[in-house]
């Protein structure tokens, strides 16, 4: 089933309610340059299993995916769904990707990035290491993402005063898309993001999975053994699996 998707975005495969792009790194890419021409703000999820699976018990995080500018691809659940609808998605689009290209092009393009997220000093690191990686990255900003929902508003009037143009936000899901939606007017970048743990990548604190293990796609079975803490969210797997089957196609 293909659902409408917000404007400017091309056609969607619905997957458990949630409107997935198909999009591969290349036009993903080419979206966001768009929405950094128009200097307006725009939602950019990255939606995996787990993830969809939480929007199912959670309405408001859901409506944030339904409505999100851009919803691309970040699992090898996600990429099984879409081919089961016959709706085939080319590749993996993920937020730890997608942040690390970003840095790469903000010294040509002059992009403003912000960083929010992670545990007190990770952020700050993560942006040492971007700007050693790429020379000129144009990082203005960082800040851990330790604070209540509470104080959202007073750290959007801290972002804001930096004029980002992008907003990564390392969080967690759907913490960091909640976030982002609740703000958007206030910090007003034009491509806001949900990263999940790539600021933990980045700086060192976490280690990425070796290419074999990305390449045969079982990133997410490194992830575990490295920290089996992350068990929680792989029981989300199986119940992704379970939803997807009974799902019509």
């Amino acid at each position: 089933m293909i659902t409408q998707a917000p404007a400017n975005v091309g056609s969607r495969v619905e997957i458990l309610g949630v409107g997935v792009d198909q999009v591969d790194m290349t036009a993903t890419l080419a979206r966001l340059d768009v929405y950094l021409q128009t200097k307006t703000p725009h939602l950019i999820a990255t939606a995996d299993a787990a993830g969809i699976v939480q929007a199912q018990s959670d309405p408001e995080f859901l409506h944030i995916l339904k409505t999100a500018d851009l919803v691309t691809p970040d699992s090898i659940g996600v990429l099984w769904a879409a081919k089961r609808k016959g709706q085939p998605i080319k590749e993996r689009v993920s937020g730890v990707d997608l942040c690390d290209k970003l840095c790469a092009m903000s010294a040509d393009k002059g992009w403003r990035i912000y960083l929010l997220g992670a545990e007190p000093g990770v952020a700050d690191l993560a942006a040492e290491k971007l700007r050693l990686k790429h020379p000129g990255c144009n990082i203005v900003g960082s800040r851990h993402g330790y604070f209540p929902s509470e104080s959202d508003e007073i750290v959007a009037q801290e972002v804001a005063a930096t004029e980002p143009d992008i907003l990564l936000v390392a969080m967690g899901i759907p913490r960091q898309e909640k976030f982002i939606k609740k703000t958007q007017d206030i910090i007003k970048a034009s491509v806001a993001m949900g990263v999940g743990g790539s600021l933990d990548v980045f700086s060192g604190k976490a280690k990425r999975a070796p290419k074999i293990f990305q390449k045969i796609k079982l990133e997410w079975l490194w992830r575990l053994l490295l920290n089996p803490s992350k068990i929680s969210k792989a029981k989300f797997l199986p119940k992704f699996v379970m939803l997807v089957l009974k799902e019509k196609k």
